[in-house]
């Protein structure tokens, strides 16, 4: 039987390697909440869904299937804070509880790899999804330290809701979860134009036509930058990736001058839980230009 609260976090790529303050606010803001996050050994890439699924979809499947059984062998769900991961795992261990023959078929490429068995044992969880829905508006007012006094523009992502029928999450053409969530943190969520499109980064096109990524972005930065929010939030380290370089880039190379700081939903959450914001990583990320947090004290009842 899976164990409740605790969790085998799994990190990726992109967080690990370029913003581990999103890792430091997830294990805090969840040790808070009452869950426990236990490290995965030798876990490697998820593989995004948008990059080696193109050329071979069952080795895509045998890669993925590898690292849901460390999770297996752990007895705990996994969970991940990338909408990449997050679409890779969750939508290949739906795959593998489904269809037996293709289980069959990738349990034996993953003998050749060691002591591996998908066995079909755990789901794969969205920190967002856990935080917005498993916790929800109502029970995060009674842990929260403080609330920020701020609007944002939510980024919800491509991997996160779609396909909706595997996700099973919320609508992925109106969703309202995050919107909520957010809204007990003392945050107005703004719409935009065109909110739920891509920020340009997924499936390979940031690394393969570097101009085309940055063209979408462009568009989306300018919808976004019509409302005026005091920042984007995201739940997805590679979306806050392009947010963040993406702003410099067109500032660079096209005298585009975006300057609207990024946050991961981990760190505001922590934040509102107690981090102190010299632990959210904020010098480090944002072009280094210093964004105040305006926080409202609460009481842990309110």
């Amino acid at each position: 039987m899976v164990q409740e609260k605790k969790y085998a976090f799994y990190l990726g790529c992109i967080m690990p390697n370029r913003y581990p303050a999103i890792e430091k606010s997830t294990r805090f803001a969840m040790e808070k909440l009452g869950y426990e996050l236990l490290d995965m050994e030798r876990a490697a890439c998820c593989p995004a869904p948008g990059v080696l699924r193109s050329f071979d979809k069952e080795d895509w499947m045998v890669a993925a299937a590898r690292n849901i059984c460390i999770a297996e062998k752990m007895d705990v769900d996994l969970l991940t804070v990338c909408n990449g991961c997050f679409g890779t795992l969750q939508e290949v261990n739906t795959q593998l509880h489904e269809n037996e023959e293709l289980r069959e078929r990738v349990n034996k490429k993953l003998k050749l790899l060691g002591d591996y068995e998908f066995k079909a044992t755990i789901q794969v969880k969205h920190v967002a999804a856990i935080l917005a829905i498993d916790i929800g508006p109502s029970e995060i007012k009674k842990h929260l330290v403080r609330k920020i006094k701020a609007t944002t523009a939510i980024h919800y992502g491509c991997h996160f809701l779609k396909p909706s029928h595997v996700r099973q999450i919320d609508s992925s053409e109106d969703p309202i979860i995050l919107e909520d969530f957010v809204e007990a943190l003392g945050i107005k969520s703004l719409q935009f134009k065109q909110k739920y499109t891509c920020c340009g980064a997924g499936g390979g096109i940031k690394a393969a036509y570097a101009d085309t990524s940055m063209n979408i972005l462009s568009e989306k930065m300018k919808h976004i930058s019509d409302v005026n929010p005091d920042f984007i939030l995201d739940v997805c380290p590679f979306c806050h990736l392009q947010f963040e370089t993406g702003q410099d880039w067109l500032k660079k190379n096209h005298s585009i001058n975006y300057d609207i700081p990024v946050f991961h939903l981990s760190q505001i959450v922590a934040y509102c839980l107690g981090m102190e914001e010299k632990y959210m990583g904020l010098k480090y990320q944002n072009h280094g230009k210093k964004y105040q947090l305006t926080p409202i004290e609460v009481q842990t009842s309110d």
